[in-house]
C-alpha cells in the first residue's frame, strides 16, 4: 500500500461519523463537476436540425465553477487537518466553517440556473443536465455534515503553547518560562528591613559553644579528698 493510501486510511479512522459525512459530501461535490452539467443546442448551418453536446462543470470555468471546486477542496483538506491532530482555531468551529461552505456553494450551483454559460452559435441555447442536479444536492449535504458537527461541538485540538521571542523580552506580568536566578546579595537586600537592617537571625550551638558553659560554682578552694564534708559557705550561715 502506498504512502498516500495509508495516510487517507488512517484519517477515515480517525475521524468521527458526522466528519466522514462531510468528507464524503465534498469529494461527492468534486467529483459531481466532472458530470454533465449543461446540454448544449446549435443548429447546424445549412439545415433545420439541432446538435447537442454536453458540458461539465469545467467546460464552462467561471467564478461560480471555480468558487464551487475550491469549498469541496478547502473542506477535504481541512478535515484532513484535523484526523492528523493539527492544531488550529477556525472562527466558529469546524462545524459552522462546513456549514457556511456548503450553502455557499448550494447557493452558487443554484445562482447557476439563471445564469448558464455563452453559447456560440446559431440558435444556441443551454439546458441543465442531470449532473448539475447531483452537485446541487451534495452541496445541500455538505451544509447538512457541518450543521451536525456544529451541533456536536466537539473540541477542538489544543493550540501549542506560545514559545517567547528573544526579540522582545517579557513583562512584568508575563511568566518568562525559566527559573529566575537571584544573587545572594540581592537576597540579602531583599530579605533585610525596610531602614536597611537585617533582621536577627538564630544560631545554632557550636562545639565551642558547649565548653564555655559550665554549672559549676567557680571557686578558690582546693578540691575534695575522698570523705571529706564540704565546708559551709558564708551565704550560708
Amino acid at each position: 500500500m502506498s504512502q498516500g493510501a495509508q495516510r487517507l486510511r488512517a484519517a477515515y479512522v480517525a475521524l468521527d461519523h458526522d466528519q466522514r459525512f462531510a468528507g464524503g459530501a465534498a469529494i461527492g461535490l468534486l467529483l459531481a463537476m466532472f458530470l454533465p452539467w449543461y446540454e448544449k443546442n446549435v443548429i447546424v448551418a445549412g439545415t433545420r436540425s439541432f446538435a447537442s453536446d454536453s458540458i461539465s462543470a469545467f467546460g464552462a470555468v467561471s467564478f461560480v465553477e471555480a468558487a464551487i471546486f475550491l469549498v469541496a477542496a478547502g473542506v477535504i483538506v481541512l478535515l484532513l487537518a484535523r484526523a492528523e491532530k493539527r492544531a488550529f482555531h477556525l472562527p466558529g468551529g469546524d462545524g459552522t466553517v462546513i456549514f457556511a461552505a456548503g450553502l455557499w456553494a448550494t447557493a452558487l450551483i443554484f445562482y447557476r440556473v439563471f445564469d448558464r454559460p455563452d453559447v456560440s452559435g446559431q440558435g444556441g441555447s443551454v439546458g441543465i443536465q442531470w449532473g448539475f442536479f447531483v452537485a446541487f444536492l451534495t452541496a445541500g449535504a455538505l451544509a447538512v455534515a457541518g450543521q451536525r458537527i456544529r451541533a456536536a461541538d466537539r473540541p477542538e485540538p489544543r493550540l501549542p503553547a506560545a514559545e517567547p521571542n528573544p526579540d522582545h523580552p517579557p513583562g512584568p506580568d508575563e511568566p518568562t518560562g525559566a527559573t529566575e536566578v537571584v544573587p545572594r546579595a540581592a537576597r540579602a537586600s531583599s530579605s533585610s528591613e525596610p531602614d536597611g537592617r537585617r533582621p536577627p537571625r538564630s544560631r545554632a550551638v557550636t562545639r565551642e559553644d558547649a565548653r564555655q558553659l559550665t554549672f559549676d560554682d567557680p571557686s578558690d578552694e582546693p578540691p575534695l579528698r575522698p570523705g571529706e564534708i564540704p565546708r559551709a559557705r558564708d551565704g550560708g550561715r
